[in-house]
């Protein structure tokens, strides 16, 4: 391991990657769509001199931290769709800076405003981003960075969705900030669901996940910032917007 930011080992047991597996919020789809593939010419030149994040409305927009200077939207294409696309921005003084654009895959069925364990939604909100993890030793990540086999996805999923878990960072909806991604704790309950993340992508939606190429993974571990206090802002085209 190397040392991008307070780096921190958890034993790895096969018994701790099947519970650690068994609650994460991420899992397979029937769909065949490839989001490296979609991403083909997607990474736009920097948009600069927004003076506010385009496409969200005032209601997430004004639950984003005001010191907040790193913000990820991820803004799906349609309330039941599992296609979506991302775009990181910085602010730099007053004004925003649009740095790249990428494909992901969201949910299978789509977003919820009222997330539930199992509904193959990825929710609609506004969620900090602390901690980051995986099974590969982290790419001089800046957010603490947990690296331990016990992410590994069980060999009885399809060999396609075997790296979705190789990098990951933990998007905090019911969760503890602080801890490993694959964390257990779930403040609000199981029932309200958990283990959502940003991960490697395996061509189709999740079970509420956020997911994107290795590469555009290694880019969000280089670049989103502890000091910077990153966020998501995440959901459907029209909900971001209202």
């Amino acid at each position: 391991m190397r040392k991008g930011g307070a780096v921190r080992a958890v034993a790895a047991a096969v018994g701790g990657v099947l519970l650690v597996l068994g609650a994460t919020g991420c899992g397979g789809a029937e769909k065949k769509d490839s989001a490296s593939a979609r991403a083909q010419g997607d990474r736009k030149a920097p948009e600069a001199d927004l003076k506010r994040v385009p496409g969200v409305g005032d209601r997430l927009w004004k639950r984003v931290p005001g010191e907040s200077r790193q913000v990820l939207v991820v803004s799906g294409e349609g309330r039941n769709s599992a296609d979506s696309h991302a775009a990181l921005y910085t602010k730099q003084g007053s004004t925003w800076t649009r740095e790249r654009a990428w494909a992901t895959h969201n949910g299978r069925k789509g977003w919820t405003t009222d997330h539930h364990e199992g509904d193959l939604r990825s929710p609609v909100g506004v969620f900090t981003l602390s901690d980051a993890g995986g099974v590969l030793a982290q790419p001089k990540a800046r957010l603490p960075y947990t690296e331990s086999a016990a992410f590994q996805a069980p060999r009885y999923w399809k060999k396609s969705y075997w790296h979705d878990f190789d990098l990951v960072i933990a998007i905090d909806y019911n969760r503890v900030k602080g801890t490993p991604p694959n964390d257990q704790t779930r403040p609000q309950g199981q029932s309200k669901g958990g283990g959502i993340w940003l991960h490697m992508d395996h061509g189709s939606g999740t079970s509420a996940c956020v997911s994107q190429s290795k590469a555009d993974m290694e880019y969000l571990l280089r670049t989103l910032d502890p000091k910077w206090h990153p966020v998501v802002v995440m959901g459907d085209a029209a909900d971001l917007k209202v």
